[in-house]
């Protein structure tokens, strides 16, 4: 008899686990479908002087893609300061890429169909590891945008929705992936830690509650390296969840765009891969 009722035990508790699984990810897809082309793909092209062993180099260009979240139907767009220009965070951890000066010179938004929209650096909030982009000119249609406003918190051990853009290798796909919060901080600010585990979440990258409400944006936290004592400068440096609350006030400040002209982009200006082409030729 406790041999069947062990049995019986163990089938309830599997059931509930594979129902639960299920409503995680019936949530997840509900997000996904919702949000995903909020999740843009940004190109950069960052001009590098390094300055290090007393000889300054020749200038060089670093064409990257990252990923933004599209925070206003206009177009304004958060992301990580720390993936479009790297040197501003390692100067917090080691007074050494003081002598290397990067520019910004080139900022545009791919959209995935096609479109190319040349947008321009309104804000960096260097304590808080974002930068704001804008179009140039305004928009003939209205982006899809996640609403700041509607935030949840979360706790230690909660799941979260994380969205992505993939490399032009994956087709700069749409993807969405299962997290966990491992803490929450409080001090100086409260921000959350996201697990460790592997996943397609990237700098930049919005996270949701199961809720549907937006929890934050995956950015970087360094903190001074001062006296390491031989430590690792990695120990200085961690990726963190900044609180939507934290990135609406910076986006409540972020200016217009110099650019901002009333004639609305008529047309894609044509694909990236089409650019690349281009430039090869």
């Amino acid at each position: 008899m406790n041999y069947k009722l062990n049995l019986m035990a163990a089938a309830c508790v599997l059931w509930a686990a594979t129902c639960h699984a299920d409503e995680l990810a019936d949530k997840g897809r509900d997000i996904f479908n919702k949000y995903q082309h909020a999740v843009v793909t940004v190109q950069t092209v960052l001009k590098v002087t390094d300055s290090r062993g007393g000889r300054s180099s020749n200038p060089s260009e670093v064409k990257r893609d990252l990923t933004g979240t599209v925070i206003d139907s206009s177009g304004l767009t958060v992301l990580a300061l720390s993936s479009v220009d790297p040197t501003e965070l390692y100067r917090r951890v080691s007074e050494e890429y003081n002598k290397i000066e990067t520019q910004v010179n080139d900022v545009k938004v791919l959209l995935d169909d096609g479109t190319e929209i040349p947008s321009e650096i309104v804000l960096r909030d260097k304590d808080l590891d974002l930068v704001f982009i804008r179009p140039k000119t305004k928009l003939a249609v209205p982006m899809v945008a996640v609403d700041l406003s509607k935030s949840s918190p979360v706790e230690m051990l909660d799941p979260i929705i994380a969205l992505n853009r993939l490399s032009r290798a994956a087709g700069r796909a749409y993807a969405a992936s299962v997290e966990r919060i491992d803490a929450v901080i409080q001090k100086p600010r409260t921000f959350y830690i996201p697990g460790a585990g592997a996943s397609s979440s990237t700098l930049g990258s919005p996270a949701f509650a199961l809720n549907g409400n937006i929890v934050g944006i995956f950015v970087m936290r360094a903190v001074n390296g001062g006296d390491s004592g031989g430590r690792s400068p990695g120990e200085n440096v961690t990726a963190i969840l900044i609180p939507a609350e934290d990135i609406l006030k910076g986006a409540k400040q972020a200016p217009e765009a110099k650019g901002d002209t009333d004639k609305p982009v008529a047309k894609p200006t044509g694909t990236a891969d089409q650019k690349e082409s281009k430039d090869q030729k």
